[in-house]
């Protein structure tokens, strides 16, 4: 990994999901770190539990300014931002009659724009100093079309694609950029799905995967591991055979709508 354990991490969207349990599980592996969200009282809370190891900076990463100024407060009070790691997104589930930019601008805002602002604010420290390393996280939703998933998995789609062409960009700047797919894990946002969801890991099991991965030279960090395998094979069928086989999933009633923090 770029750095060493002293490196400063900065985590968006942890105030709850993976990124909580990611924040708390890069404060026991010896960095020190920053978590960003919206909700000062669950960042407060996180800090608690971490025993001060875990500095919360409230931030929205819709709001590109707020994210600077965050950025900023972090170098100065705890150092450079060594790992930045983008967890912050959304999820709402869409029928194609229920489709309308109205809905669809939200997703896309938070998801694929709220990186976007993410990347701008870490970015330029990051290759004036000529190291780094950051994470985006994605979903294995992005991988191909689900019912459903219309505009969220575009939008994890997108990030994916964005972070294969910054990979060997940002490369010849120190930088390493990492893509992160997960699939079903149990957070407070999958907690309200009332569909099967296959293969579903804990949030613990997530974050030490992800940590892992972190630790790697992996360009894609994926679990768990047997779906992400599913997901590859219906990318590489023939469109006849693929679209047959998501026909089956489409809900007979239409979805409920969650969303994180």
């Amino acid at each position: 990994m770029s750095g060493t354990i002293k490196d400063v991490v900065w985590i968006t969207g942890a105030s709850s999901g993976i990124g909580r349990a990611l924040a708390l599980r890069m404060a026991r592996g010896g960095y020190r770190v920053a978590a960003t969200a919206r909700r000062a009282g669950e960042l407060e809370a996180l800090a608690r539990e971490a025993d001060g190891l875990v500095v919360p900076v409230v931030a929205d990463t819709t709001d590109a300014a707020s994210l600077k100024a965050a950025v900023a407060h972090i170098e100065e009070t705890l150092g450079p931002i060594g790992i930045a790691v983008f967890c912050a997104g959304t999820y709402q589930a869409l029928m194609g009659a229920e489709l309308t930019a109205a809905k669809a601008r939200p997703l896309f805002e938070l998801n694929f724009m709220g990186t976007v602002n993410s990347l701008e604010a870490v970015l330029p420290g990051m290759m004036r100093r000529e190291r780094g390393r950051i994470a985006m996280v994605a979903s294995l939703a992005g991988y191909f079309g689900l019912p459903t998933s219309a505009v969220y998995g575009a939008s994890k789609a997108a990030l994916i694609n964005m972070a294969e062409a910054l990979r060997p960009d940002l490369a010849r700047h120190g930088i390493a950029v990492q893509i992160v797919n997960p699939g079903f894990v149990r957070t407070p946002l999958t907690d309200k799905n009332e569909f099967p969801m296959p293969f579903l890991m804990e949030t613990a099991d997530a974050a030490e995967a992800f940590y892992r991965g972190l630790h790697s030279r992996r360009f894609e960090i994926s679990f768990p591991r047997r779906f992400s395998l599913l997901l590859r094979l219906l990318q590489m069928l023939p469109y006849r055979l693929s679209l047959a086989l998501t026909r089956l999933t489409v809900p007979k009633d239409k979805p409920g709508i969650n969303r994180t923090a």
